[in-house]
Protein backbone atom coordinates (compact mmCIF):
# COMPACT_ATOMS: atom_id res chain seq x y z
CA UNK A 1 0.00 0.00 0.00
CA UNK A 2 2.82 2.30 0.78
CA UNK A 3 4.15 2.05 -3.29
CA UNK A 4 0.13 3.29 -3.97
CA UNK A 5 0.34 5.74 -1.62
CA UNK A 6 2.62 7.47 -3.41
CA UNK A 7 1.40 7.19 -6.70
CA UNK A 8 -1.52 9.17 -5.15
CA UNK A 9 0.69 12.00 -3.15
CA UNK A 10 2.96 12.30 -7.15
CA UNK A 11 -0.24 12.64 -8.96
CA UNK A 12 -1.70 15.39 -6.43
CA UNK A 13 1.48 17.01 -6.57
CA UNK A 14 0.83 17.69 -9.81
CA UNK A 15 -2.66 19.07 -9.99
CA UNK A 16 -2.27 22.35 -10.32
CA UNK A 17 -0.32 22.28 -13.68
CA UNK A 18 -2.52 19.71 -14.69
CA UNK A 19 -5.58 21.73 -14.19
CA UNK A 20 -3.62 24.53 -16.22
CA UNK A 21 -3.42 22.57 -19.29
CA UNK A 22 -6.61 21.30 -19.03
CA UNK A 23 -8.09 24.61 -19.24
CA UNK A 24 -5.64 25.53 -21.69
CA UNK A 25 -6.87 22.89 -24.17
CA UNK A 26 -10.69 23.98 -22.44
CA UNK A 27 -10.74 27.54 -24.37
CA UNK A 28 -9.27 26.73 -27.34
CA UNK A 29 -10.75 23.66 -28.70
CA UNK A 30 -10.68 21.91 -32.33
CA UNK A 31 -12.58 19.45 -33.89
CA UNK A 32 -12.25 16.42 -36.16
CA UNK A 33 -8.77 14.87 -37.28
CA UNK A 34 -6.71 17.80 -37.54
CA UNK A 35 -6.11 19.49 -33.94
CA UNK A 36 -2.44 21.38 -34.91
CA UNK A 37 -3.13 23.47 -31.58
CA UNK A 38 -4.41 20.78 -29.50
CA UNK A 39 -1.28 19.00 -30.50
CA UNK A 40 1.33 21.49 -30.24
CA UNK A 41 0.28 21.96 -26.29
CA UNK A 42 0.74 17.89 -26.02
CA UNK A 43 3.65 17.91 -27.56
CA UNK A 44 4.74 20.86 -25.36
CA UNK A 45 3.82 18.88 -22.13
CA UNK A 46 5.86 15.55 -23.07
CA UNK A 47 8.85 17.27 -23.95
CA UNK A 48 11.87 16.67 -21.63
CA UNK A 49 10.10 13.48 -20.27
CA UNK A 50 12.49 11.14 -22.98
CA UNK A 51 9.44 9.58 -24.46
CA UNK A 52 9.45 7.79 -27.88
CA UNK A 53 7.19 10.46 -29.63
CA UNK A 54 5.69 10.08 -32.83
CA UNK A 55 2.98 11.97 -34.81
CA UNK A 56 0.28 10.96 -37.54
CA UNK A 57 0.22 11.46 -41.06
CA UNK A 58 -3.56 11.03 -41.63
CA UNK A 59 -4.34 12.97 -38.23
CA UNK A 60 -2.66 15.07 -35.37
CA UNK A 61 -2.48 12.02 -33.21
CA UNK A 62 0.46 11.64 -31.09
CA UNK A 63 2.16 8.31 -29.81
CA UNK A 64 4.65 8.15 -26.61
CA UNK A 65 5.95 5.09 -25.43
CA UNK A 66 7.26 4.85 -21.98
CA UNK A 67 9.95 2.17 -22.49
CA UNK A 68 10.75 0.36 -19.44
CA UNK A 69 13.50 -1.91 -17.82
CA UNK A 70 11.69 -5.02 -18.43
CA UNK A 71 10.52 -7.45 -21.26
CA UNK A 72 6.74 -7.85 -20.26
CA UNK A 73 4.66 -7.16 -22.81
CA UNK A 74 3.37 -3.41 -23.68
CA UNK A 75 0.38 -1.96 -22.31
CA UNK A 76 -1.64 1.06 -24.29
CA UNK A 77 -3.43 3.81 -22.53
CA UNK A 78 -5.65 6.22 -24.43
CA UNK A 79 -7.05 9.57 -24.48
CA UNK A 80 -8.96 11.21 -26.96
CA UNK A 81 -8.42 15.05 -28.20
CA UNK A 82 -11.18 16.35 -30.09
CA UNK A 83 -14.03 18.54 -29.13
CA UNK A 84 -17.56 18.92 -30.20
CA UNK A 85 -18.75 21.27 -32.51
CA UNK A 86 -20.51 23.34 -30.51
CA UNK A 87 -21.40 26.74 -28.36
CA UNK A 88 -20.27 26.22 -25.10
CA UNK A 89 -22.60 27.71 -22.75
CA UNK A 90 -21.34 27.38 -19.29
CA UNK A 91 -20.21 31.31 -18.30
CA UNK A 92 -16.68 29.53 -17.42
CA UNK A 93 -13.85 31.66 -16.81
CA UNK A 94 -12.19 29.52 -19.33
CA UNK A 95 -14.87 28.59 -21.56
CA UNK A 96 -14.39 28.04 -25.17
CA UNK A 97 -13.27 30.80 -27.35
CA UNK A 98 -13.56 29.44 -30.48
CA UNK A 99 -17.22 29.86 -32.05
CA UNK A 100 -18.97 26.33 -32.77
CA UNK A 101 -16.32 24.06 -30.88
CA UNK A 102 -16.45 22.82 -27.18
CA UNK A 103 -14.95 20.24 -24.76
CA UNK A 104 -18.77 19.19 -23.69
CA UNK A 105 -17.38 15.62 -23.52
CA UNK A 106 -14.51 15.88 -21.51
CA UNK A 107 -11.90 15.24 -23.80
CA UNK A 108 -9.70 18.21 -22.41
CA UNK A 109 -9.83 16.43 -18.98
CA UNK A 110 -8.66 13.09 -20.63
CA UNK A 111 -5.95 14.14 -22.56
CA UNK A 112 -3.89 15.95 -19.37
CA UNK A 113 -4.61 12.84 -17.43
CA UNK A 114 -3.06 11.05 -19.92
CA UNK A 115 -0.14 13.97 -19.87
CA UNK A 116 -0.01 13.39 -16.17
CA UNK A 117 0.25 9.40 -16.36
CA UNK A 118 3.11 9.93 -18.82
CA UNK A 119 5.19 12.28 -16.26
CA UNK A 120 4.74 9.80 -13.21
CA UNK A 121 5.47 6.40 -16.08
CA UNK A 122 8.38 8.44 -16.90
CA UNK A 123 9.67 9.01 -13.06
CA UNK A 124 8.88 5.51 -12.50
CA UNK A 125 10.85 4.21 -15.58
CA UNK A 126 13.34 1.98 -13.81
CA UNK A 127 10.85 0.32 -11.81
CA UNK A 128 8.76 -0.51 -15.04
CA UNK A 129 8.73 -3.93 -15.99
CA UNK A 130 7.25 -3.74 -20.12
CA UNK A 131 6.46 -0.40 -22.28
CA UNK A 132 3.64 1.41 -22.21
CA UNK A 133 2.01 2.88 -25.49
CA UNK A 134 0.39 6.65 -24.68
CA UNK A 135 -2.50 6.79 -27.38
CA UNK A 136 -3.17 11.00 -27.60
CA UNK A 137 -5.93 10.44 -30.56
CA UNK A 138 -8.26 13.13 -32.61
CA UNK A 139 -11.43 12.48 -33.95
CA UNK A 140 -13.48 10.08 -31.65
CA UNK A 141 -16.26 12.21 -32.36
CA UNK A 142 -17.70 10.64 -35.25
CA UNK A 143 -14.48 10.60 -37.40
CA UNK A 144 -12.99 7.19 -36.51
CA UNK A 145 -9.48 8.50 -35.76
CA UNK A 146 -9.00 4.98 -33.91
CA UNK A 147 -9.45 3.36 -36.63
CA UNK A 148 -6.71 5.37 -39.00
CA UNK A 149 -4.33 5.17 -35.67
CA UNK A 150 -4.51 1.42 -36.41
CA UNK A 151 -4.17 1.26 -39.79
CA UNK A 152 -0.86 3.66 -39.02
CA UNK A 153 0.87 1.31 -36.94
CA UNK A 154 -0.56 1.78 -33.48
CA UNK A 155 0.23 -1.62 -31.89
CA UNK A 156 3.17 -2.10 -33.35
CA UNK A 157 5.11 1.22 -32.24
CA UNK A 158 6.63 -0.43 -29.02
CA UNK A 159 8.05 -3.30 -31.29
CA UNK A 160 5.82 -5.76 -29.84
CA UNK A 161 1.88 -5.87 -29.49
CA UNK A 162 0.33 -4.24 -26.09
CA UNK A 163 -1.15 -7.10 -23.97
CA UNK A 164 -3.69 -4.88 -22.41
CA UNK A 165 -5.15 -1.69 -23.33
CA UNK A 166 -7.57 0.71 -21.34
CA UNK A 167 -9.34 3.69 -21.26
CA UNK A 168 -10.73 6.43 -18.75
CA UNK A 169 -13.73 8.18 -19.66
CA UNK A 170 -15.56 11.15 -17.60
CA UNK A 171 -19.04 12.12 -16.79
CA UNK A 172 -20.31 15.72 -16.42
CA UNK A 173 -23.41 13.77 -14.70
CA UNK A 174 -21.70 11.64 -12.24
CA UNK A 175 -20.16 11.93 -8.64
CA UNK A 176 -16.76 13.00 -8.26
CA UNK A 177 -14.08 10.78 -8.06
CA UNK A 178 -16.14 7.64 -8.66
CA UNK A 179 -15.28 4.75 -10.97
CA UNK A 180 -17.44 2.62 -12.83
CA UNK A 181 -16.81 -0.76 -14.22
CA UNK A 182 -18.45 -3.20 -16.54
CA UNK A 183 -17.23 -6.28 -18.03
CA UNK A 184 -18.54 -7.52 -21.52
CA UNK A 185 -20.31 -4.95 -23.39
CA UNK A 186 -20.40 -1.50 -22.47
CA UNK A 187 -20.65 0.80 -25.43
CA UNK A 188 -23.13 0.33 -28.42
CA UNK A 189 -22.26 0.01 -31.65
CA UNK A 190 -23.55 3.01 -33.76
CA UNK A 191 -24.11 4.16 -37.31
CA UNK A 192 -25.95 6.55 -39.37
CA UNK A 193 -29.00 6.41 -41.84
CA UNK A 194 -29.40 8.68 -44.21
CA UNK A 195 -33.03 8.85 -45.79
CA UNK A 196 -34.18 10.64 -48.90
CA UNK A 197 -37.66 10.72 -50.33
CA UNK A 198 -37.40 11.93 -54.04
CA UNK A 199 -41.27 13.11 -55.07
CA UNK A 200 -41.83 15.83 -58.17
CA UNK A 201 -42.33 19.47 -57.12
CA UNK A 202 -44.92 21.97 -58.01
CA UNK A 203 -47.08 24.91 -56.45
CA UNK A 204 -48.39 24.75 -53.27
CA UNK A 205 -51.61 25.94 -54.41
CA UNK A 206 -51.46 22.05 -56.60
CA UNK A 207 -50.30 19.42 -54.67
CA UNK A 208 -52.29 16.99 -56.71
CA UNK A 209 -50.23 18.01 -59.97
CA UNK A 210 -47.10 17.39 -58.03
CA UNK A 211 -45.82 14.20 -55.53
CA UNK A 212 -45.15 15.34 -52.40
CA UNK A 213 -42.61 13.62 -50.50
CA UNK A 214 -43.28 15.45 -47.05
CA UNK A 215 -46.06 13.12 -45.95
CA UNK A 216 -43.94 10.30 -46.42
CA UNK A 217 -41.24 12.11 -44.50
CA UNK A 218 -43.75 13.05 -41.77
CA UNK A 219 -45.20 9.01 -41.90
CA UNK A 220 -41.60 7.75 -41.71
CA UNK A 221 -40.82 9.50 -38.57
CA UNK A 222 -43.95 7.78 -37.06
CA UNK A 223 -43.37 4.64 -38.53
CA UNK A 224 -39.56 4.00 -37.64
CA UNK A 225 -40.62 5.06 -33.74
CA UNK A 226 -42.82 1.56 -34.00
CA UNK A 227 -40.26 -0.07 -35.70
CA UNK A 228 -38.01 -0.10 -32.72
CA UNK A 229 -41.06 -0.98 -30.10
CA UNK A 230 -42.94 -3.28 -32.04
CA UNK A 231 -40.65 -5.01 -34.04
CA UNK A 232 -37.12 -5.74 -31.10
CA UNK A 233 -36.91 -7.11 -27.99
CA UNK A 234 -37.36 -4.69 -25.19
CA UNK A 235 -34.26 -6.82 -23.66
CA UNK A 236 -31.94 -6.29 -26.43
CA UNK A 237 -32.15 -2.63 -26.79
CA UNK A 238 -32.01 -0.59 -29.70
CA UNK A 239 -32.12 2.69 -30.68
CA UNK A 240 -33.35 4.81 -33.63
CA UNK A 241 -32.70 8.82 -33.06
CA UNK A 242 -34.19 11.06 -35.54
CA UNK A 243 -31.27 14.09 -35.27
CA UNK A 244 -32.11 16.21 -38.40
CA UNK A 245 -34.71 16.71 -40.70
CA UNK A 246 -34.94 18.66 -43.61
CA UNK A 247 -37.13 19.65 -46.81
CA UNK A 248 -38.56 22.64 -48.84
CA UNK A 249 -37.21 26.13 -49.23
CA UNK A 250 -40.63 28.25 -49.37
CA UNK A 251 -44.67 28.03 -47.75
CA UNK A 252 -46.04 27.93 -51.18
CA UNK A 253 -43.68 25.28 -52.93
CA UNK A 254 -43.56 21.71 -53.15
CA UNK A 255 -40.40 20.67 -52.85
CA UNK A 256 -38.83 17.94 -54.36
CA UNK A 257 -37.01 15.99 -51.91
CA UNK A 258 -37.00 15.70 -48.10
CA UNK A 259 -34.94 14.04 -45.69
CA UNK A 260 -34.15 12.63 -42.37
CA UNK A 261 -30.92 11.86 -40.65
CA UNK A 262 -30.77 9.31 -37.43
CA UNK A 263 -28.21 7.55 -35.39
CA UNK A 264 -28.96 4.10 -35.06
CA UNK A 265 -27.78 1.98 -31.89
CA UNK A 266 -27.20 -1.42 -30.46
CA UNK A 267 -25.18 -3.91 -28.38
CA UNK A 268 -24.43 -6.51 -31.12
CA UNK A 269 -23.79 -5.96 -34.55
CA UNK A 270 -26.40 -8.98 -35.98
CA UNK A 271 -28.83 -6.57 -34.16
CA UNK A 272 -27.24 -3.40 -35.20
CA UNK A 273 -27.44 -5.03 -39.09
CA UNK A 274 -31.11 -5.96 -38.50
CA UNK A 275 -32.33 -2.55 -37.11
CA UNK A 276 -30.75 -0.98 -40.23
CA UNK A 277 -32.29 -3.35 -42.78
CA UNK A 278 -35.44 -2.88 -41.41
CA UNK A 279 -35.50 0.44 -41.27
CA UNK A 280 -34.57 1.00 -45.25
CA UNK A 281 -37.75 -1.79 -45.92
CA UNK A 282 -40.23 0.53 -43.79
CA UNK A 283 -38.74 3.59 -45.72
CA UNK A 284 -38.96 1.68 -49.18
CA UNK A 285 -42.76 1.34 -48.50
CA UNK A 286 -43.37 4.35 -47.06
CA UNK A 287 -42.35 6.05 -49.91
CA UNK A 288 -43.94 3.73 -52.29
CA UNK A 289 -47.68 4.13 -50.46
CA UNK A 290 -47.16 7.95 -50.73
CA UNK A 291 -46.16 7.80 -54.62
CA UNK A 292 -42.92 8.66 -53.92
CA UNK A 293 -39.62 6.98 -53.76
CA UNK A 294 -36.51 6.83 -51.58
CA UNK A 295 -33.03 6.20 -51.56
CA UNK A 296 -31.21 5.11 -47.95
CA UNK A 297 -28.30 4.95 -46.87
CA UNK A 298 -27.04 3.33 -43.89
CA UNK A 299 -23.47 4.15 -42.59
CA UNK A 300 -21.76 1.87 -40.33
CA UNK A 301 -20.04 4.17 -37.18
CA UNK A 302 -18.36 2.27 -34.15
CA UNK A 303 -17.87 -1.25 -33.24
CA UNK A 304 -19.30 -2.14 -29.70
CA UNK A 305 -16.78 -1.87 -26.73
CA UNK A 306 -16.59 -5.05 -25.43
CA UNK A 307 -14.46 -4.88 -22.04
CA UNK A 308 -12.43 -7.98 -21.25
CA UNK A 309 -13.84 -9.75 -18.21
CA UNK A 310 -10.20 -10.46 -16.62
CA UNK A 311 -8.30 -7.42 -17.55
CA UNK A 312 -11.73 -5.51 -16.34
CA UNK A 313 -11.26 -7.64 -13.03
CA UNK A 314 -7.58 -6.58 -12.42
CA UNK A 315 -8.76 -2.69 -13.14
CA UNK A 316 -11.33 -2.78 -9.99
CA UNK A 317 -8.31 -4.16 -7.67
CA UNK A 318 -5.85 -1.53 -8.98
CA UNK A 319 -8.53 1.10 -8.35
CA UNK A 320 -9.77 -0.54 -4.81
CA UNK A 321 -6.41 -0.79 -3.70
CA UNK A 322 -5.53 3.14 -4.69
CA UNK A 323 -9.01 4.74 -3.80
CA UNK A 324 -11.07 2.21 -1.36
CA UNK A 325 -13.73 -0.01 -2.46
CA UNK A 326 -16.54 2.40 -2.20
CA UNK A 327 -15.11 4.44 -5.16
CA UNK A 328 -15.22 1.46 -7.08
CA UNK A 329 -18.82 1.17 -7.94
CA UNK A 330 -20.49 -1.71 -11.01
CA UNK A 331 -21.92 -0.31 -13.94
CA UNK A 332 -25.35 -2.46 -14.22
CA UNK A 333 -26.17 -1.85 -17.80
CA UNK A 334 -24.12 -0.81 -21.02
CA UNK A 335 -24.67 2.23 -22.30
CA UNK A 336 -25.93 3.02 -25.75
CA UNK A 337 -23.45 5.44 -26.33
CA UNK A 338 -20.28 4.38 -28.69
CA UNK A 339 -16.60 5.04 -29.02
CA UNK A 340 -13.93 3.98 -31.42
CA UNK A 341 -12.30 2.34 -28.14
CA UNK A 342 -14.20 -0.32 -29.31
CA UNK A 343 -11.78 -0.68 -32.38
CA UNK A 344 -8.94 -0.81 -30.04
CA UNK A 345 -10.42 -3.47 -27.71
CA UNK A 346 -11.43 -5.61 -30.48
CA UNK A 347 -7.90 -6.34 -30.82
CA UNK A 348 -6.50 -5.33 -27.59
CA UNK A 349 -8.25 -7.39 -24.58
CA UNK A 350 -8.77 -4.21 -21.81
CA UNK A 351 -11.19 -1.72 -20.38
CA UNK A 352 -13.15 1.51 -20.81
CA UNK A 353 -13.77 2.70 -16.98
CA UNK A 354 -15.54 5.27 -16.12
CA UNK A 355 -14.85 8.94 -13.37
CA UNK A 356 -17.41 10.53 -12.03
CA UNK A 357 -16.25 14.83 -12.94
CA UNK A 358 -20.10 15.91 -11.29
CA UNK A 359 -19.39 19.69 -9.93
CA UNK A 360 -19.39 20.29 -6.43
CA UNK A 361 -22.96 21.45 -4.95
CA UNK A 362 -24.18 20.16 -8.16
CA UNK A 363 -26.54 17.13 -7.76
CA UNK A 364 -25.26 14.31 -10.36
CA UNK A 365 -29.09 13.64 -11.02
CA UNK A 366 -29.85 17.12 -12.36
CA UNK A 367 -26.52 18.17 -13.66
CA UNK A 368 -26.25 18.75 -17.47
CA UNK A 369 -24.57 15.69 -19.02
CA UNK A 370 -21.67 15.10 -21.83
CA UNK A 371 -22.39 16.93 -24.58
CA UNK A 372 -24.44 19.34 -23.21
CA UNK A 373 -23.66 23.29 -24.04
CA UNK A 374 -23.85 23.87 -20.06
CA UNK A 375 -21.70 20.54 -18.64
CA UNK A 376 -19.34 21.67 -16.30
CA UNK A 377 -16.88 19.09 -15.32
CA UNK A 378 -14.53 19.25 -11.70
CA UNK A 379 -11.02 19.92 -12.05
CA UNK A 380 -10.39 18.05 -8.69
CA UNK A 381 -10.78 14.73 -10.48
CA UNK A 382 -7.54 15.07 -12.55
CA UNK A 383 -4.84 13.62 -10.25
CA UNK A 384 -7.28 10.63 -9.81
CA UNK A 385 -7.27 9.69 -13.01
CA UNK A 386 -3.83 9.58 -13.19
CA UNK A 387 -3.13 7.92 -10.14
CA UNK A 388 -5.87 4.94 -11.95
CA UNK A 389 -3.60 5.00 -14.89
CA UNK A 390 -0.63 4.80 -14.12
CA UNK A 391 -1.86 1.90 -11.44
CA UNK A 392 -3.13 0.01 -14.30
CA UNK A 393 0.03 0.50 -16.25
CA UNK A 394 2.27 -0.87 -13.82
CA UNK A 395 -0.07 -3.51 -13.06
CA UNK A 396 -0.43 -4.67 -16.20
CA UNK A 397 3.13 -4.75 -17.00
CA UNK A 398 3.92 -6.52 -13.60
CA UNK A 399 5.35 -3.96 -11.70
CA UNK A 400 3.70 -3.27 -8.95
Amino acid sequence: MSGQAGLLDDARARQSELVRLRRALHAEPEVGLHLPRTQEKVLRALDGLGLEVRTGSALTSVVAVVRGTGSAAPVLLRADLDALPMTERTGLDYASRIPGAAHACGHDLHTAILVGTAGLLAARRDRLAGDVILMFQPGEEGHDGAALMLAEGLLEVAGARPAAAYALHVGAAAPAGVFGHRAGPVLAASGTLAVTFHGAGGHGAAPHLARDPIPALGAAIGALQSLVTRRFDAQDPVVLSIGAVHAGTAANIVPETATLTATTRAFSAATHARLTAAAAEVCHGIAAAHGVTATVEAIDGYPVTVNDPERTAAATDVLAELFGPDRVRPTPQPGLFSDDIGRVLAEVPGAMLTLGACPPGTDPVHAPGNHSPRAVFDDSVLADGVSALTGLALRATGSA
